[in-house]
């Protein structure tokens, strides 16, 4: 027996591949390389063709300072869903050592 082919639209894309499109739009939009991003935002290319191409990473700080150095504001809301959600807008607070 064969599979059948569905016609079912390819699914949405995940945050961390929207996110990498706005990147990269924004990006192209500025007429910025990505070498001259990379170096203004201090991340290495390699970290910025990933984020751009939807990779998923634990480096907010970095994810961050390509956002900021492209212009992009960014806010979350933080909580659970039987408590109020608190507002963070970019940065988080540092922790005390």
């Amino acid at each position: 027996m064969g599979s059948r082919k569905t016609n079912q639209p390819p699914p949405p894309p995940t945050a961390t591949q929207a996110l990498g499109q706005i990147v990269r739009e924004q990006r192209k939009s500025l007429k910025l390389t990505q070498e001259d991003l990379a170096l203004s935002a201090g991340v290495g290319l390699a970290f910025l063709y990933e984020l751009e191409h939807g990779k998923a990473t634990v480096r907010l700080d970095k994810v961050l300072a390509v956002l900021r150095t492209l212009g992009i504001a960014v806010a979350c809301r933080l909580g659970r869903p039987e408590q109020p959600a608190g507002s963070i807008t970019d940065e988080l607070p540092r922790a005390k050592s």
